[in-house]
């Protein structure tokens, strides 16, 4: 599918050979789901093929929404039946790996709410940015009885440590901006009204750099950082195993019955929501 299809959800552009962005615009609330998958990987691929892109940014078109979670409208099978990608692990994981591997300089721009698959990409990415008052990152996962499947466990505890990384993952609750800026969730936050120009100047900045360089710097930095692949791998199989349990199948019916993927007071507060379904 090419980014001018009439169901293209992901589209580029580029302010120069260099620098790319990412746009995410699959309204009402950019949720990612298995028609979505094939889309990223083509971005991913472009990305990983491309002999001048230097430096991409992730960000989003839809009002309130970064990216959020996996769509649970498609039978699990269409999910699971997705064959592996270029590094053997199932295609999400394999993505958000490549990302981080990669010799480009990835920086997630984030502006609204970034909850499960999108606190998964922007962990991925090399830098996060927020803005002050409307982004909101969370790993809500853990409100319907499901494991994170995105590298969420091994990515947050070495960037936050072990405490802060329980707390996001074994709270579900929501850290906006400045919150997570503190926690080093995310590498700053600032006024909304200054987010894009600083981003847009910093991206320009690594743009104008040497390539090889940047690549041997991100080299070195992931060696001392990235998790092993078999880490990322292991979650996916939990986080599959446990959208299978009783359990998990009834908070998520229960969240589905109250307008989860349909009802944007349900999806823009997630965690209210969600913890509402245990008492």
């Amino acid at each position: 599918m090419t980014q001018d299809s009439p169901n293209a959800q992901i589209r580029i552009e580029r302010p120069s050979p260099s620098y790319w962005r990412v746009i995410f615009d699959n309204p009402p609330f950019n949720i990612f789901g298995p028609d979505t998958t094939p889309q990223l990987n083509m971005v991913v691929s472009a990305i990983e093929a491309d002999p001048h892109v230097k430096v991409v940014v992730f960000e989003s078109a839809v009002p309130g929404f970064f990216l959020t979670h996996y769509d649970f409208v498609p039978p699990l099978d269409a999910t699971t039946s997705m064959p592996p990608g270029p590094t053997g692990m199932p295609p999400l994981p394999d993505m958000l790996v490549r990302i981080g591997r990669s010799s480009v300089i990835s920086i997630a721009k984030i502006r609204g709410r970034a909850s499960g698959v999108g606190s998964e990409l922007a962990l991925a990415s090399d830098m996060r940015f927020a803005s002050n008052e409307h982004a909101l990152m969370s790993q809500w996962e853990i409100g319907v009885a499901l494991v994170p499947g995105g590298g969420p466990m091994t990515r947050l505890s070495r960037l936050i440590g072990r405490g802060r990384a329980l707390e996001v993952l074994t709270s579900g609750n929501d850290f906006p901006g400045a919150l997570a800026e503190r926690y080093g969730y995310v590498n700053r936050s600032m006024p909304d009204s200054e987010l894009d120009t600083f981003v847009d100047d910093l991206a320009t900045r690594i743009s104008l750099f040497d390539r090889q360089s940047l690549s041997v710097i991100k080299q070195h930095v992931n060696a001392q950082t990235l998790p092993p692949d078999a880490s990322v791998a292991t979650e996916w199989d939990a986080f599959i195993a446990s959208v299978g349990r009783p359990v998990a199948q009834e908070k998520i019916a229960q969240l589905m019955d109250l307008g989860l993927q349909k009802v944007t007071d349900v999806e823009a507060r997630l965690a209210d929501y969600t913890g509402s379904l245990w008492r």
